[in-house]
């Protein structure tokens, strides 16, 4: 018998559920085929559902047929890409999660102030991107500690700093207190846009580890916060596994294990999780139980086209 203690919260945020249920409502209200660009979100599971219901995903607007409804991922996009669009006259529904817009803005806020820009954030992720290219002016990208200590900027005192909000909190803070400590001046917002569902995710798993020998991640190997969720685990000491679904369970993990804890990244959804409990059942039996935690509330409102659609 192995214990499932099921992390609360898990799984999907308000900027995620909102995401999803842009496409679908654009597909509700303009019938298929809908195209997005990029994963709306980073999980296989919602991208191929959402495909099969009609949506078409692209890397490139250049990809798109003049004329069709095109929708922006959850992660933001570059001012560029915002403006081919335009150019192309194609219609865009902007499913920017609204926490990202908000780092967009404070980026594009510090610039006028004539400040250079670092961004603490991972090459290549599509928020990060997006970010680089909301923002005018220098932006320099930051991954750890050592990156500050390479830093070179025109005047140390004409610097601020914006994040990618999926990080782990703590390696955030730690750069943050680099960037503070090479360069007083700096100005920027400490951990606050570490989004609050990234936080309040990565403090259950923290908390949940305590009390489990295992730890299970539910999220794609693209999700940047699912990542954290698994090498939080790891620091503290448990094996932790990120996993797409149960087929990914191996027997050999769970033994000399009497207890499991069982969390899904942001973009993961509960019907995936679900499924990971039924592939347990088929490795032993497993009792399970709910983590107490916090409550989450948040709801973001749609796009004007889209808020009488249901």
């Amino acid at each position: 018998m192995i214990h499932v203690v099921l992390a609360q919260p898990r799984g999907f945020c308000a900027g995620v559920e909102r995401a999803i249920e842009i496409v679908e409502r654009a597909l509700k209200k303009y019938g298929p085929p809908i195209y997005v660009r990029h994963e709306i979100v980073h999980n296989r599971h919602v991208v191929d559902n959402l495909r099969q219901r009609g949506a078409v995903f692209v890397d490139e607007l250049d990809e798109i047929p003049a004329g069709a409804i095109t929708v922006f991922s959850a992660h933001g996009v570059a001012r560029r890409v915002e403006e081919e669009a335009a150019d192309r006259g194609l219609p865009v529904i902007n499913a920017t999660c609204p926490l990202v817009a908000k780092v967009h803005n404070e980026g594009r806020r510090y610039a006028r102030q004539e400040r250079e820009i670092v961004l603490v954030g991972h090459a290549g992720h599509a928020e990060v991107e997006g970010t680089i290219g909301q923002v005018p002016g220098t932006v320099h990208l930051v991954q750890t500690v050592e990156d500050v200590a390479r830093l070179e900027v025109r005047d140390p005192e004409k610097l601020a700093y914006i994040t990618q909000t999926t990080l782990s909190v703590d390696d955030t803070r730690s750069i943050i207190q680099a960037l503070t400590g090479r360069f007083p001046s700096i100005v920027g917002p400490d951990v606050r846009d570490i989004c609050y569902a990234t936080q309040n995710r990565q403090q259950a798993v923290r908390d949940l580890v305590h009390d489990v020998d295992l730890l299970l991640v539910v999220g794609s190997r693209n999700s940047s916060n699912s990542n954290r969720l698994c090498e939080i685990g790891r620091e503290l000491g448990k094996p932790s596994y990120l996993i797409d679904d149960a087929a990914a369970l191996r027997a050999e993990w769970f033994q000399n294990v009497s207890s499991v804890g069982l969390t899904a990244g942001a973009s993961a959804p509960e019907t995936v999780v679900q499924g990971v409990l039924d592939g347990l059942r088929e490795i032993t039996e497993i009792s399970i139980s709910m983590q107490d935690g916090v409550a989450e509330d948040v709801r973001f409102r749609f796009p004007p086209e889209l808020a009488e659609v249901e």
